[in-house]
């Protein structure tokens, strides 16, 4: 098929209002192409060209060379040429000549060749031709600018190669078809021909089809081809216009192509002088710019890749194990396991720990033994944790027993330094590796689960603290759980070691086992463990019935109190561990097991705490304060006899003080009760608040009652405490005493006589007393009969002198609190 082509001459230098013409137009380029053709034909001289170039400068000058698609899907290749003019007369001038072939839509150019191809066709012309002239996008026999010093070319090239090749790629997407252009900037065009020979050879044919070009413009920004040349003078410009400049006529860049292993590997393979990889590559299934076969055929052909790549490889390997021959299977796994290699990273072990999964099975021992010893050399010296380890029958023949002989002395180092090793994976990998291999570690196990156990709770508790939450998995715990699969004396011992440990802190125990599930269903004890996996589910069913839950936990033990007192401290840390038990609570545990089992279990300590923090005014269910006051007073008195060599300080006190509380409400304590609840108060400091306000109730209520000791009752006065005396008042103000007074006129007698009785005992005690006459008592005689009022005349008489019972009689008619206080001291004076 006969190509229809276009000539174009353009104005010579200098001549002002004339442009370039068309000198020839082939059949079929109508004059709406022609009209659209002709921006893309013209030529814009360098910057600093002469007008009349010697015939070296006219030489020097560049050629554009052209692929560009138009709007009705036909694509134009052309070739714009400077020339003589010798038609000036004022001496030899030159033009430009442009030579361009229109390809119609869907017409291939002749030999299915691709554009880049044709720039060096002998059929380029640079004048009109007076005839036909052969269509010079076929081309002769021979070699062409693809296959002829591209090797050379891509060496020369390294340092660019990668970015530019990504670059190249990234512009031959077809989603990219409205993107800025690509700027390569050398200092001949031809060198921009060749980038695009290297793209044509390197990119499938269809991405290499799409990339339309231009080797030489001024004007990149403008530019509607995907890649443009420009001379290192207009560089800066086009860097400047916002576009992806590659200077690759100046100082090498100091990075290559970034993370595109694609682009990385492809540019290792032209400075091997390998192009023919390219097409083996495409062979292989897999996305047309994925890495790893590109990366699998260069391993194959012996060229050195780097870490991302070998790790591309073995990815795709291990995805696809059957896509490579036996012969090319042996070629990569020596290639990745070469013993030169000094840079793996994590990613490429990772990648190779699935590809000898992959081939394990599927190739002999003998092929795969070699990543098998790769692998746990890197388990062991790398300190990598997340690699797949191979089965214990991987190594076959001498290969196991030299990677065991290598290796052992390094596991038992390691496992037997008291100091290390410093992770639980480390310790798991290393524990896994020296069964596979076969090294006898059972010395050194005893000090390595010891370690390990602990090392379990605060890794947990530390990844759970970073924000990971309780029900996402631990990161070692896979690792764990196959090593504890695979080893039973491991499983045993470590097990035991947590077992030991849940006493100390059962709630760290509980949350781990909570996120990992250990494997204590055998015929082991581990009755701690148990309990620990057994709280969530009592709690979840019992709800708040801590009671309940603490009995149901320690059933999960199988073991008595009695004969493991430790199981004690376990269930009480689980149930209460963010508390102290209330003081039923506290009752039930120490009748649950003896002073004993308590004192060696380290849980008298929490009965302690219960006690002193019983709320003051908080009673049980159907109870009321003051039994809620009894319990906890009882309690401290069982505890101080349960245990009076462990307890002391300022707890013994406050449990004193409790105890002297149920003296003071229930028995008859030692004299001194106002000067002890003092000491006591002190020695205790500082005193809960609650226990504070329990005992000075309860000496008040006892100095309130009738039969309270006169000497008790003085030093109290005399004490002149104010916090005594303030809650003496308020109890003085309770119904219950209002109530007694109104009924009993003994009573309001003996209280009238108490708070008539000291008016100069201290500063706190004399305007107490006279509020509570006035505000208290006043009240209570007001709502009595004639009689009863008469009866307590008669009482205050009885009990105390002829002028105490003026004083009550004059009390009880006045009206003011001044006059009542003026004629109360008078009376008792004279008295």
């Amino acid at each position: 098929m006969s190509l229809a082509q276009v000539h174009y001459t353009s104005a010579a230098p200098g001549d002002e209002g004339a442009g370039g013409r068309f000198s020839a137009v082939g059949p079929g380029v109508t004059g709406a192409l022609l009209a659209e053709i002709e921006p893309l034909l013209r030529y814009e001289l360098p910057e600093g060209t002469p007008d009349r170039p010697s015939d070296a400068e006219l030489r020097s000058l560049p050629q554009a060379f052209t692929y560009a698609t138009l709007s009705d899907g036909s694509r134009l290749v052309f070739r714009s040429t400077p020339v003589r003019d010798t038609a000036d007369g004022a001496g030899p001038g030159f033009r430009f000549h442009t030579h361009a072939v229109h390809l119609p839509p869907g017409v291939p150019l002749p030999g299915d060749r691709l554009p880049v191809e044709t720039w060096r066709s002998p059929h380029w012309v640079a004048v009109t031709p007076g005839g036909a002239i052969p269509d010079p996008l076929t081309l002769p026999p021979g070699p062409t600018a693809v296959s002829e010093g591209l090797d050379d070319f891509a060496v020369s090239r390294g340092p660019w190669l990668a970015a530019v090749l990504a670059d190249l790629r990234r512009a031959s997407d077809p989603e990219d078809s409205g993107g800025r252009p690509v700027v390569l900037v050398e200092r001949r065009c031809a060198d921009v021909a060749r980038w695009l020979g290297l793209a044509s050879v390197t990119l499938p044919r269809e991405s290499a089809e799409r990339l339309t070009f231009t080797t030489y413009t001024r004007r990149p920004g403008s530019s509607a081809a995907r890649v443009v040349g420009v001379l290192p003078e207009d560089g800066e410009a086009a860097r400047a216009a916002g576009l992806r400049v590659h200077v690759c006529a100046g100082q090498p860049p100091s990075a290559g192509g970034g993370n595109d292993a694609w682009a990385t590997t492809a540019a290792r393979v032209w400075r091997s002088r390998s192009s023919e990889l390219f097409r083996e590559a495409r062979e292989l299934p897999g996305e047309p710019f994925a890495a790893g076969p590109l990366a699998v055929t260069a391993l194959c052909a012996g060229i050195t890749l780097g870490p991302d790549e070998r790790a591309a490889a073995a990815g795709w390997a291990a995805d696809r194990p059957y896509a490579l021959d036996a012969d090319r299977t042996g070629h990569l796994v020596d290639a990745l396991a070469s013993p030169g290699i000094d840079d793996r990273t994590g990613p490429e072990f990772d990648a190779v720990g699935r590809l000898f999964g992959a081939l394990e099975g599927r190739c002999p021992a003998s092929v795969t033994a070699p990543l098998a010893a790769m692998l746990v050399t890197e388990a062991v010296r790398g300190g990598n944790g997340s690699l797949e380890l191979p089965r214990r029958d991987a190594f076959v023949g001498p290969e196991g027993a030299a990677v065991a002989e290598r290796l052992a002395p390094e596991i038992l180092t390691e496992l037997g330094d008291r100091a290390g090793p410093r992770s639980v994976a480390r310790t798991v990998q290393l524990l896994r590796v020296a069964r596979l291999l076969g090294v006898d570690s059972t010395e050194s196990l005893p000090g390595v689960v010891d370690r390990l156990a602990p090392a379990l709770l605060a890794e947990a508790a530390a990844q759970e603290s970073r924000g990971a939450g309780s029900e996402e998995p631990v990161d070692f715990a896979p690792a764990l759980l196959e090593l504890l699969d695979e080893q039973f004396e491991v499983r045993t011992a470590l097990l035991g070691a947590l077992d030991r440990l849940a006493p100390q802190d059962p709630g760290a125990v509980a949350r781990f086992l909570e996120r990992v599930a250990l494997p204590f269903t055998g015929t082991q004890a581990l009755p701690h463990l148990r309990m620990c996996a057994e709280v969530p589910g009592a709690m979840a069913t019992l709800g708040g019935d801590r009671a309940a839950v603490w009995h149901r936990v320690l059933r999960a033990a199988g073991l008595s109190p009695f004969a493991e007192p430790l199981v004690l401290r376990t269930a009480v840390g689980l149930v209460w561990a963010d508390r102290a038990p209330t003081v039923e609570e506290a009752r039930l545990l120490l009748d649950a097991a003896t002073s004993d089992a308590h004192r060696a279990a380290g849980t008298w300590a929490r009965l302690v705490d219960a006690a002193l923090g019983a709320p003051a005014a908080e009673p049980p269910a159907g109870g009321s304060p003051a039994a809620s006051t009894d319990e906890a007073a009882a309690l401290a008195h069982d505890l101080l006899r349960g245990f009076p060599g462990e307890i002391g300080g300022r707890q013994r006190a406050g449990l004193l003080l409790l105890d002297l509380v149920r003296e003071l409400r229930t028995g008859a304590p030692e004299p001194g009760w106002a000067e002890a609840v003092r000491t006591l108060c002190a020695q205790a400091d500082p005193v809960e608040p609650a226990l504070r306000e329990r005992a000075h109730t309860a000496l008040a209520e006892r100095l309130l009652a009738p039969d309270r000791p006169g000497a008790e009752l003085y030093d109290f006065v005399h004490g002149d405490d104010a916090e005594l005396i303030a809650a003496y008042d308020r109890t003085a103000r309770t119904d219950p005493v209002r109530i007694r007074l109104r009924t009993q006129p003994a009573y309001a007698a003996d209280c009238f006589t108490v708070w008539t009785a000291h008016p100069h005992a201290g500063r706190t005690w004399p305007p107490v007393a006279a509020a509570l006459l006035d505000e208290v008592l006043r009240p209570a005689v007001r709502a009595m009969s004639p009689e009863d009022v008469a009866e307590v005349e008669a009482t205050v008489g009885r009990t105390g002198s002829s002028g105490r019972a003026d004083a009550f009689r004059t009390w009880n008619r006045a009206r003011t609190l001044g006059r009542l206080g003026r004629r109360i001291v008078g009376r008792v004076r004279r008295g």
